[in-house]
């Protein structure tokens, strides 16, 4: 332990642990499509001195020009072995535990994103040491495996296997953020000791606000749909989605729908599209910049759609919300902390979800109604309201750190030298 006792410890630096995956170039820099840049990461250095993250990188020779960087000052990489599905995961599990591991300085704050099968590597050396850690609860693993979300003939061992992993991370955290307000709490419960409190992740600058509800056009011949998500996995139910527009076709409905994201089932749900008839009907426009790129295909739209297996807090929604854009969710995760009850349905029920977007688009009284409710929703997520709640979490974590740090030197001083000042430690 004497390692770690160093002056340059009264500056504590933060390393977070996540699932993304991002892009390295060969200059060395870090790059990301649609999730945490740079800007994301200078959250926690309002608190903290620095910030490392540990997650998988992707090595390539160059990313397109949309991309944002990820690393810069006081933000740097750990990066661990680059792995993608749970069989990829399991070839290189040893690798992986190893370089979280080494990733783990003690004197630094801990959080982890969670669910994360990275996180999980990280426990045992934090209870070893019965050392603090944060946690943010960013989804339920329970529903991220249920049927139809994922393809895996290990998806029921691994429904039962994670979120008992969470719920030990949950109850052992000294500090736990979670996207909703009560669902994941609900599911993943916080220790008796630990302190709760939650956020959501979304960016919602003033720009990403309408000043009004758009009004509903009378008499619309073609409505439009949209939804947003990754086609990696099957959680956002785009295959759901298509059949339900089909089953409105054949009824007479005129709808265009527009995916927003991309993914390895991407060509599956296009051929799928094309043998129902819809190949005219459904754009598949890959993963667009985050911000004003994806606000303005909110902006075409009549109607935002997630019918997923499973969420956390869905930002994509909360942003189509703050476009003034009626939406229609299924009843998981947190969605029922941001829609009516009448705008969500069950997952899974393409009938239901068809009868729902009927519903909704041929009643432009409704329409109007489900716009002006949600914009006034979105403005829950403000980001000078969430930002009080992460910065009072971020310093509880940091204060359990510098309090583990400073038992673990005064013990230190007691061991070799009798002396109960920490400070004085500095110079053995």
């Amino acid at each position: 332990m004497k390692n770690i006792l160093n002056k340059q410890q009264h500056k504590i630096n933060l390393i977070v642990v996540l699932e993304h995956r991002f892009r390295k170039t060969p200059d060395g820099t870090l790059w990301t499509l649609t999730m945490f840049p740079y800007s994301f990461w200078k959250r926690y250095l309002e608190v903290f001195d620095g910030v490392r993250i540990v997650a998988r990188v992707w090595e390539v020779k160059s990313v397109p020009p949309n991309w944002q960087r990820v690393d810069g000052k006081k933000v740097t990489f750990v990066p661990i072995p680059h792995y993608i599905g749970p069989q990829q995961y399991l070839l290189r599990m040893g690798e992986v535990k190893q370089a979280v591991r080494n990733a783990f300085t003690p004197g630094d704050a801990v959080i982890m994103r969670v669910p994360s099968h990275v996180a999980s590597h990280l426990r045992p050396l934090l209870k070893q040491y019965h050392y603090p850690y944060g946690v943010e609860v960013v989804a339920d693993p329970y529903d991220v495996f249920a049927p139809g979300s994922v393809k895996h003939p290990l998806r029921a061992f691994f429904r039962w296997l994670f979120p008992r992993q969470l719920r030990r991370l949950c109850a052992e955290a000294c500090a736990a953020a979670y996207v909703t307000e009560n669902a994941l709490q609900s599911r993943y419960p916080a220790g008796v000791n630990t302190f709760s409190t939650f956020y959501s992740d979304v960016e919602l600058p003033d720009s990403a606000f309408v000043p009004l509800p758009p009004i509903p056009e009378k008499d619309k011949d073609v409505f439009r749909l949209i939804s947003v998500g990754t086609m990696d996995q099957l959680y956002k139910a785009p295959d759901v989605l298509i059949d339900a527009v089909a089953e409105c076709v054949r009824a007479g409905l005129n709808l265009e729908l527009v995916f927003v994201g991309d993914g390895k089932y991407r060509r599956e749900l296009e051929a799928k599209a094309a043998d129902l008839g819809l190949s005219e009907r459904i754009n598949f426009l890959g993963w667009l910049p985050a911000g004003d790129a994806v606000r303005a295909e909110l902006d075409r739209a009549d109607v935002f759609i997630l019918p997923s297996h499973q969420e956390g807090l869905p930002r994509a929604m909360i942003e189509a919300m703050a476009r003034g854009l009626p939406c229609i969710g299924s009843t998981v995760g947190g969605i029922p902390e941001l829609l009516h009850p009448e705008d969500m349905v069950t997952p899974g029920d393409v009938e239901e979800l068809a009868s729902k977007i009927a519903e909704v688009v041929t009643n432009p009284q409704r329409i109007a109604q489900m716009s002006a409710r949600n914009l006034q929703k979105a403005k829950d997520y403000r980001g000078e309201l969430l930002h009080q709640r992460r910065i009072k979490f971020y310093r509880h974590v940091r204060v359990k750190t510098e309090e583990w740090f400073n038992n673990q030197a005064q013990t230190y001083a007691r061991k070799t030298t009798g002396i109960i000042n920490p400070d004085l430690i500095w110079e053995q």
